[in-house]
């Protein structure tokens, strides 16, 4: 069985302040508060590529793993797809500054969803013997695609960055028990980007409801078949952690699974969206706080726009 071996996350030097959304958007305070329930968070500064910071997590995560460089046979960078320039391969650029010569370097782009599709790629290679070790870059750059002068994207204004590397071998912190993903390719067009004075921007298109209903629904059904796969109940899931992109969706995913809030991680009030590393940042604070025990399974639901959603079952060693 794959496991997750350890991770290392980052958080940039910058931050975003939500009196600068307010002046740019020229929305009320509890306006932009509704969105993002914090006054400020980390997210990169204008000119802090995300590949370092990245490149810092995975260098300080394989020394204290104690994996060599050349027992690396992939490494997947994942995110949105707007790296930090234009038409080049983050994951080559990642091997290079680590020392990695022989492995096969590419992106996963499946937005704030790709971090666990790319657990599950990494782990679908060591369970079938192509590799040792799969090094994930978490690498997106998500608040720099924010345009805080319009007020019709005050549902991304909570978008900030936390750049972070995972190990996925063998043996490790967390076994990956199962896996489960799904996209409604119906709601493709619903969030694209513009490229303004020389940068590429997030336009929703339009208003169309039935997006919080798509999510709840796909949330609810992708937990019920994870816990029959596994044989398991509600009961016997020590956590629920999910992307937090919308507080209140959160809340309406655990009621509608009957999942009580101390079950899960509420970080809103500390970092907004930080896009694929919120339920490592979760599972961080979990580790760190003595709060989870050998054996414990936990549920992450991830969904990225296009829109996909999964959910993926760890059990602690």
């Amino acid at each position: 069985m794959a496991a997750i071996v350890d991770f290392e996350v980052r958080l940039p030097t910058g931050q975003v302040d939500t009196r600068d959304m307010q002046r740019a958007s020229g929305l009320t305070l509890a306006q932009i508060l509704e969105i993002t329930h914090a006054d400020r968070f980390p997210a990169l500064g204008e000119y802090e590529p995300a590949w370092e910071l990245a490149v810092d997590a995975a260098r300080v995560l394989l020394k204290r793993t104690g994996v060599a460089p050349e027992d690396i046979g992939f490494v997947f960078y994942a995110g949105s797809g707007e790296w930090d320039q234009p038409f080049w391969s983050p994951a080559a650029k990642v091997a290079a500054e680590l020392g990695i010569e022989r492995a096969h370097c590419f992106e996963v782009s499946n937005f704030c969803n790709a971090a666990m599709t790319a657990v599950q790629l990494a782990a679908d290679k060591v369970e079938l013997g192509r590799a040792a070790h799969v090094l994930v870059i978490l690498g997106d750059r998500l608040s720099q695609l924010v345009d805080y002068a319009d007020p019709e994207s005050k549902a991304l204004f909570n978008f900030g960055d936390a750049p972070a590397a995972l190990l996925v071998g063998r043996d490790g912190a967390f076994d990956l028990l199962h896996s489960q993903m799904r996209t409604d390719p119906s709601w493709a067009d619903y969030y694209s980007g513009d490229i303004e004075d020389d940068r590429v921007r997030m336009r929703r298109r339009g208003h169309r409801k039935g997006l919080s209903d798509a999510y709840l629904r796909n949330f609810v059904e992708l937990t019920n078949d994870t816990l029959s796969t596994l044989d398991l109940s509600l009961a016997e899931i020590r956590y629920f952690l999910i992307n937090q992109g919308d507080r209140n969706m959160h809340e309406r995913v655990l009621a509608a699974l009957g999942i009580p809030a101390e079950r899960s991680v509420f970080n809103y009030h500390r970092y907004g969206h930080m896009g694929g590393s919120d339920p490592f940042l979760a599972l961080a604070d979990l580790r760190n706080d003595g709060r989870l025990s050998p054996g414990d399974v936990v549920l992450v639901a991830s969904s990225g726009m296009g829109f996909s959603w999964g959910v993926s079952a760890l059990r602690c060693r």
